[in-house]
């Protein structure tokens, strides 16, 4: 019987299991937080496209700060929303590395937006994933450039209101989209099985392109779920992405 199991055992296939470019070790990201699904598929993307000995990462100053500690390629911290700059001077002095950077709204649509316009204006050749909650998670779930009419946050608390000058949500795929130095923006979203797999498939597409050398900027939105600042539950925020966040953000390939 003994033997009988083991020869079973031997002749499964595997079917699942944790992509090596992804380390084993615990987050420090809240229950429900969409970060570690997008850390899971950027890291199988990487290890499908044999890319991790010449990737090079840019954390950003946010929730996910830390993606240095998660992910098994090279990565460097800068500071507050220059990650454009940064990879800019990191892909022109290495051209043969993949070169991208993982950055949320207050990172690049707030502090950092002046960097991202530009390094698409300029046509640089590197990946953006843009990681898109519409609140400042690290410092309290405040306001951001992102944030919904009439979402709640910590410094709106009746809603947000453009007549109190809070103004209007920024749609930054809209806007790199009609900048001729972007190659591909897609907003993709983590809100169930399917939006998970159209995500793996935009960061996959995105990075080939850097791959196939082509002559511009490759930019993927995702909208994830924030359970701790949504003030809600891990199912709802899922729900919530679906019914709020994607009418205020279109799921759609706006480029390329």
């Amino acid at each position: 019987m003994g033997a009988r199991r083991r020869k079973s055992e031997r002749d499964m296939n595997t079917v699942f299991q944790r992509t090596p470019v992804l380390k084993d070790c615990p987050t420090h990201y809240c229950p429900g937080c969409g970060h570690g699904i997008a850390h899971r598929l950027l890291a199988e993307v990487i290890d499908e496209l044999d890319i991790q000995d010449r990737t090079i990462g840019i954390a950003p100053v946010g929730c996910a700060v830390l993606a240095y500690n998660y992910l098994d390629v090279d990565m460097v911290e800068v500071a507050h929303g220059r990650a454009p700059a940064v990879a800019t001077g990191m892909k022109r002095t290495n051209p043969d590395k993949i070169i991208f950077s993982y950055q949320g709204d207050g990172d690049l649509a707030a502090i950092g937006t002046a960097e991202i316009i530009h390094a698409a204006h300029r046509a640089e050749r590197i990946t953006v994933i843009f990681i898109n909650n519409a609140v400042f998670g690290m410092t309290g779930g405040q306001m951001a450039p992102t944030t919904m009419l009439g979402q709640v946050t910590a410094t709106t608390p009746h809603g947000r209101n453009p007549s109190n000058g809070q103004g209007y949500p920024l749609q930054i795929s809209e806007i790199l989209a009609l900048l001729p130095g972007t190659v591909y923006v897609e907003r993709c979203a983590l809100s169930g099985v399917p939006g998970i797999k159209h995500t793996k498939a935009a960061m996959k597409h995105a990075f080939q392109l850097q791959i196939d050398n082509a002559p511009g900027l490759s930019f993927v939105e995702v909208l994830s779920p924030c359970p701790t600042y949504w003030r809600m539950s891990p199912a709802k925020a899922m729900k919530w992405i679906e019914d709020q966040m994607c009418k205020a953000f279109p799921i759609a390939r706006l480029k390329g």
